[in-house]
């Protein structure tokens, strides 16, 4: 046995030791069994790491602490070593690490042009090791292999906080040089207490020298050739810098339709679907997953029923199957109400007709103020007028307008059938996210502003298509093609730690800097399709949500059956409501408001009467925002928050937790994990598994959630995979009833585990 291994085997135990008393935790029988193992043929480290994090389990759930330290005494000794300088000093200069990779091209170089090297030392200072040791084994190892830089051989340079030093100093780049100091240290108070998380692109690629920092996209469809072919390059290249992307398809024309006049020629939705999925899949996102992509299609389309639902499931003509995406169904109140007419025997007898959007534009003949032909996806139901309702009984009574009708309840049980083999399609009520958008000013009432979400449903922003006007040869001989932009939609996101922010009081003082970090994402960020970089800088949209719900019920000793709950998460979430849209208002004060304030719900005061925000202070908000803008058209969003919350040491997003005990699994991992903060007074609060809890209780929940956040709220269904279909029909017309905006997977037990989008935890 060599002295090195004699020696780090040594300082193993020493670890082991220190931290099992930091955390009460008996360590004799781990480290007798380490003393008998045989030293030469003992990598001790790594030996010592597995067998501890085999005894994390219900009794000794604090072990993922030591294997943790053990975790992050390895990577302090790879920094050192990469970077030269004494392992027991934990972290280097960090000014020597800024300018190292910045000049080998992992940072860009902006940080050193915008910064001194005396204020980089300075906040070099303030960069404490100590809170390293709030990481968890899995928080840590996520962190380590997924955000962390590293130089083009993936050694590691870059360790923990000095990651959460760079997003501060690259969010506050541009703010006044008088504040930004100040303000780069506010934002890493909130960062490494692990308070808040920002979103995946941005804790991956802020700083760095490639990709961008917003999570999602929205793009709508034109009905035409050059509308398909062109979305598909933008999807591709989006999907490169590593964003998720919605595509709304309910404009493009359905199978048999007309293409010049042609009958019967156009081939329908599910061929240019596929398309899409081979871009998905060819098109990876920085060389480390395949792109992502959820299709949103109208319940009142023609192809709903003709190869739509079946696109993922496994029954069925493969030629028309697209595996590699996601899908989601629009859907209006009406149709949801014809689910519920049944005749005197109970049989359900409601009607539904499917249309192409294209023959009901030929046919109809409805027109916008500009004279440009309205579909009946143009229109959604209000709480006094009901538009859509009115034009699709006008299109059903039209005899030349061809249709395919079916039973509603037939519909929906093959929408329910295909969520318990494969999850999808996700429900976006139509009418619901229109009624509540506080920018529907520019259409007027009636109009739909809002036809879809995005890949993990939480985001709801005005869209419309991009289309070619025209196509020229310039002066030198270039073909130009010149293209009037839609509102293509971006999502900028970042949540709330609940557990940790709310029982040491700091939400006031967190949402403050995490709306400025927010903020500043979209001045920084250049995006590669510029009818999103228009959209993003015309709304100044941004997401601000939370994670680590059940755990914060288990510590308030919270049941998630209960009425507690429900009325719980409706002061909560008024309470991050009030702060997100002050803190808003105070940046418009200060920077001015977003450029379609004016005429908004926000501006007009209809949003705070829409939800009865009557106390004094809600009254006194509704004033100021009026008098002085706001700086965004859209704020608060709750994403799935898996892998961050996982690095925050907490539950994923609103979602109860899967057990107690259980192992996570991902391509590269497989850790035994326990619930957060579990001990013998929150275990009750734990004890019921995520499929076993009533679904009713988690849809009142969500409602009482959804009536604070402005966007939507990434909210899960888990079922018995032998669940009747009666029950989960129950579900979803509870959901609609409730006022969801939109449900996500419908997760049964009997489902392998569903790959998701990474770009919206946060």
């Amino acid at each position: 046995m060599s002295t090195g291994v004699h020696s780090e085997y040594k300082y193993v135990l020493e670890t082991i030791k220190q931290a099992a008393e930091q955390y009460q935790i008996d360590a004799s029988g781990i480290i007798t069994r380490l003393n008998s193992l045989d030293l030469t043929e003992l990598e001790a480290n790594q030996q010592a790491l597995m067998y501890s994090l085999n005894h994390i389990a219900m009794d000794q759930p604090d072990w993922t602490f030591v294997a943790a330290r053990l975790y992050l005494n390895e990577l302090y000794g790879k920094a050192s070593q990469n970077r030269g300088y004494s392992p027991s000093e934990k972290y280097g200069d960090f000014y020597s690490l800024i300018k190292k990779l910045s000049d080998i091209g992992i940072y860009s170089g902006d940080l050193l042009a915008a910064y001194s090297k005396e204020q980089i030392d300075e906040l070099g200072r303030e960069i404490d090791s100590q809170k390293d040791q709030l990481f968890n084994y899995i928080g840590l190892f996520l962190l380590a292999d997924r955000y962390l830089a590293k130089d083009h051989e993936r050694n590691v340079y870059e360790l923990p906080q000095e990651r959460f030093m760079v997003i501060a100093m690259t969010l506050m780049r541009n703010e006044p040089e008088s504040i930004r100091q100040e303000l780069v240290k506010e934002a890493y108070w909130a960062l490494s207490n692990l308070y808040m998380t920002v979103a995946t692109p941005t804790l991956s690629n802020a700083g760095k020298s490639f990709g961008q920092l917003s999570s999602c996209f929205i793009d709508t469809v034109d009905d035409s050739l050059d509308g398909i072919y062109l979305n598909n390059w933008d999807i591709a290249r989006l999907s490169k810098d590593g964003g998720g992307i919605g595509i709304y398809y309910g404009k493009v024309r359905a199978l048999g339709s007309d293409i010049k006049r042609f009958k019967g020629t156009s081939s329908g939705v599910v061929p240019w679907i596929r398309l899409l999925n081979d871009t998905a899949v060819s098109v990876d996102q920085l060389g480390q997953r395949q792109g992502a992509v959820a299709i949103y299609l109208d319940i009142f389309h023609k192809d709903i029923m003709n190869g739509f639902l079946d696109l993922k499931t496994n029954n069925g003509d493969e030629r028309r199957k697209a595996h590699d995406i996601f899908t989601g169904v629009a859907i209006p109140d009406l149709f949801m109400e014809r689910l519920e007419e049944k005749d005197e025997n109970g049989r359900s007898i409601g009607e539904w007709h499917t249309f192409c959007p294209h023959q009901v534009k030929q046919l109809m003949g409805w027109k916008d103020e500009n004279g440009n032909p309205l579909g009946l996806e143009d229109f959604y139901d209000e709480s006094n007028q009901r538009y859509f309702t009115e034009k699709y009984l006008e299109a059903a009574a039209n005899p030349l307008l061809p249709r395919k009708t079916y039973r509603a309840m037939d519909i929906m049980a093959r929408i329910m059938v295909a969520q318990l083999e494969t999850g999808t399609p996700y429900m976006f009520y139509r009418d619901e996210v229109n009624r509540q958008n506080p920018n529907k000013h520019q259409l007027g009432e009636g109009r739909t502003a809002i036809y879809c979400s995005n890949l993990c449903t939480e985001i709801t922003q005005n869209m419309s298509a991009t289309s070619i006007v025209k196509e020229y040869e310039d002066e030198d001989g270039n073909i130009v093609i010149v293209r009037k932009p839609g509102n293509f939609v971006v999502c900028n996101l970042s949540s709330i730690n609940l557990p940790k922010a709310v029982q040491v009081e700091v939400l006031e003082r967190l949402i403050k800097v995490q709306v400025r970090m927010l903020d500043n994402v979209i001045d920084l960020n250049t995006i590669t399709v510029g009818q999103a970089q228009k959209t993003n800088q015309r709304f100044r949209a941004v997401g601000l949500g939370t994670f680590g719900w059940h755990h914060l019920l288990a510590l308030q000793g919270i049941h998630w059956e209960s009425e507690e709950a429900v009325a719980y998460a409706d002061g909560l979430y008024e309470d991050i409501a009030y702060f997100t849209i002050r803190s808003s208002m105070e940046l418009a004060k200060e920077k001015g408001a977003y450029s379609e304030f004016n005429g908004s719900e926000w501006q007009t005061g209809r949003y705070f009467e829409r939800k009865q925000y009557h106390s004094e202070r809600w009254i006194q908000l509704k004033e100021e925002v009026g008098r002085n803008g706001l700086r965004n058209g859209w704020l608060m969003a709750v994403a799935p928050n898996s892998s961050t919350a996982k690095i925050g040491g907490s539950t994923d997003g609103i979602d109860p937790l899967y057990a107690v005990e259980y192992a996570e699994e991902k391509k590269n991992f497989k850790f035994k994990v326990t619930a957060p903060d579990l001990n013998h007074i929150t275990y009750n609060f734990y004890r019921r598994a995520r499929h076993e809890l009533d679904q009713a209780w988690s849809i009142r929940q969500n409602a009482a959630r959804q009536r604070h956040i402005d966007q939507a709220i990434s909210f899960n269904l888990y079922v018995k995979h032998d669940i009747k279909a009666k029950e989960l029909l129950n579900l979803h017309l509870e959901a609609w009833k409730q006022g969801l905006k939109t449900t996500y997977y419908v997760r049964s037990t009997s489902q392998a585990e569903i790959e998701e989008c990474q770009a919206c935890h946060s």
